[in-house]
């Protein structure tokens, strides 16, 4: 039995590539939350203008013809926004 050094186990690529490798993931993940955040942001700050639509039990609405489930704008809201 002789005690010879082994050699080292050949890597499949260089270390430089490795930590390439991991920041471009890194990367990718900070870009990730960064639009989820942006998207979080935009959601809780923009708050859409009433539009007109079909109200719950008008008489003008026609069979089959859908409307809001419970609207968020009432009539009196939408006339204190005009003016």
């Amino acid at each position: 039995m002789t005690d010879a050094p082994r050699a080292p186990h050949p890597r499949p690529w260089p270390a430089r590539t490795g930590r390439l490798v991991w920041l471009v993931v890194g990367g990718g993940l900070l870009a990730l939350a960064a639009a989820n955040a942006h998207l979080l942001y935009v959601a809780v700050a923009s708050q859409p203008d009433c539009v007109t639509h079909r109200r719950a039990g008008d008489a003008s609405s026609a069979p089959g013809a859908y409307s809001a489930a419970t609207s968020s704008c009432s009539p009196a809201a939408q006339a204190r926004a005009v003016e």
